[in-house]
């Protein structure tokens, strides 16, 4: 299983990059996971549109579903010009129906509902998903293939059902918006000692920290997570790639 960060930026992007959008791929089959502002750009010096397999939505934020307009309309243009494609699914919760309804776009895209408390088959993915601490519905997803499983926390402020969740995971995909001693929870997001307290507790792997702030020193993330969690971190970044 391969996952690599197409943008690692929490509220927007920074200049030439692309908040919320990442990849996973296993025995050919490619998932885009969240697609945020900037995404659809960066995307395509990796793979390109027409290739995707399936998109799956954690919640209905602008930088995490900003693209998806020109992702489908960049599936348009690419049939008008004889590239030959299937409709290309898109799953997410359906207790927004307003934005859930935009999921489907002609024969291009259509919108599938997940149930959170249904494991979902997406190609060769298992995944579960777990309801976070965010001011909107947003979900958590763990994806299980061939005895391998990530984790992607999404947006929350840390909760003790995370680390179940998350139990074992052999890469965790986790969000740090603040800094440790910021105060998070309001916001709904976590911190850099909640995200190593998370990975410490269920005894994860690797950690992955993203949906980064733009201010500080962001090797001070990393520092503080690690005054917690003594396994590998690394921050996010465009192109980082990750094979479990």
């Amino acid at each position: 299983m391969d996952l690599t960060i197409i943008g690692p930026w929490g509220g927007y992007p920074k200049v030439n990059e692309a908040s919320s959008g990442y990849l996973l791929d296993h025995d050919g089959y490619t998932v885009l996971l969240d697609c945020g502002s900037g995404v659809l750009s960066k995307l395509q010096s990796l793979v390109q549109p027409e290739s995707l397999d399936a998109v799956m939505i954690s919640h209905y934020h602008p930088d995490h579903i900003a693209d998806i307009g020109v992702l489908q309309h960049a599936r348009l243009i690419k049939g008008y010009l004889g590239v030959k494609m299937e409709c290309l699914p898109i799953y997410a919760h359906p207790f927004n129906q307003h934005e859930f309804t935009n999921l489907t776009y002609k024969q291009i895209t259509k919108g599938m509902a997940y149930q959170p408390e249904d494991i979902l088959q997406v190609g060769p993915f298992s995944v579960r998903f777990l309801r976070t601490n965010h001011p909107v519905e947003c979900y958590a997803m763990r994806f299980e293939a061939a005895g391998k499983s990530i984790v992607y926390t999404a947006d929350t402020a840390f909760k003790e059902e995370l680390i179940e969740f998350s139990n074992e995971a052999d890469l965790l995909l986790c969000e740090c918006n603040f800094y440790g001693q910021q105060e998070a929870s309001k916001a709904g997001h976590m911190t850099s000692t909640f995200a190593g307290k998370l990975a410490h507790e269920a005894k994860v792997k690797q950690l992955v920290l993203t949906h980064l702030p733009h201010y500080g020193r962001l090797e001070q993330l990393k520092e503080e997570a690690a005054s917690i969690y003594q396994g590998p971190i690394q921050l996010a970044c465009f192109g980082l790639k990750c094979q479990i």
